[in-house]
């Protein structure tokens, strides 16, 4: 992958493009970073046919299976009574409220 200045891509874009056509994608860089690549459509839109589908147009497509989302609750397991010195923790607690 061939790399070009900004200027230069600007400058030469009629080269840049036969670059890309010719060689695959070409990197821009913007005082030494890169910042974008121009690749070949064909070479586009495979890349956008095996990117995966968003969220959003998962949620929104006619097959999105929207029931069961939220699982249902478990049922609650209470604890035994623990008897301590004859009276319950329960009759303990009760105690400490007043």
């Amino acid at each position: 992958m061939s790399s070009w200045q900004v200027q230069d891509a600007k400058a030469w874009f009629s080269e840049f493009l036969n670059a890309t056509l010719k060689q695959g994608p070409q990197v821009v860089t913007r005082r030494g970073v890169e910042t974008a690549v121009l690749v070949p459509i064909e070479e586009w839109n495979r890349l956008q046919r095996a990117a995966r589908a968003s969220l959003k147009a998962l949620l929104l497509s006619p097959d999105a299976r929207s029931e069961n989302l939220i699982p249902e609750r478990r049922k609650l397991r209470r604890r035994g009574v623990v008897e301590l010195g004859g009276s319950t923790v329960s009759q303990r607690r009760a105690r400490s409220c007043l």
